[in-house]
């Protein structure tokens, strides 16, 4: 039964997460910000996915720093296909983790709308 939308139910999983892990995973491989706090998604599949970053840009959260556009257009996929930003551009976060802040490509997907068109990402 693994792999299968009941499976995950099963699980404990609701039905949108469990349909998205029983059709397979989805990895991210670009990523471009625009002006409206939101971002366009790439995934492996060939989908374009926006993503709408404004709900969670408010002071006192882990999200405050990326208010700033300039800070929030600094965004990239890092190595484990996460949506990354560096809070300081001039720090290693593979160094000094708490400098980034990141985003898994499981989420992105499940709380993004899909696309047509759009800027290549």
């Amino acid at each position: 039964m693994a792999n299968t939308v009941d499976y995950y139910l099963s699980k404990g999983f609701d039905r949108k997460t469990a349909e998205y892990f029983a059709a397979g995973r989805k990895r991210i491989v670009g990523v471009v910000p625009n002006d409206d706090f939101t971002l366009t998604i790439r995934f492996d599949n060939g989908e374009k996915r926006l993503y709408d970053m404004r709900p969670f840009l408010k002071e006192g959260t882990v999200f405050a720093p990326l208010i700033r556009p300039e800070t929030f257009r600094r965004v990239y996929v890092d190595d484990a296909h996460c949506i990354a930003w560096d809070i300081d551009p001039n720090i290693d976060s593979s160094k000094v983790w708490n400098n980034k802040i990141d985003l898994c490509s499981d989420s992105c997907y499940m709380d993004s709308v899909p696309i047509g068109g759009g800027p290549d990402v």
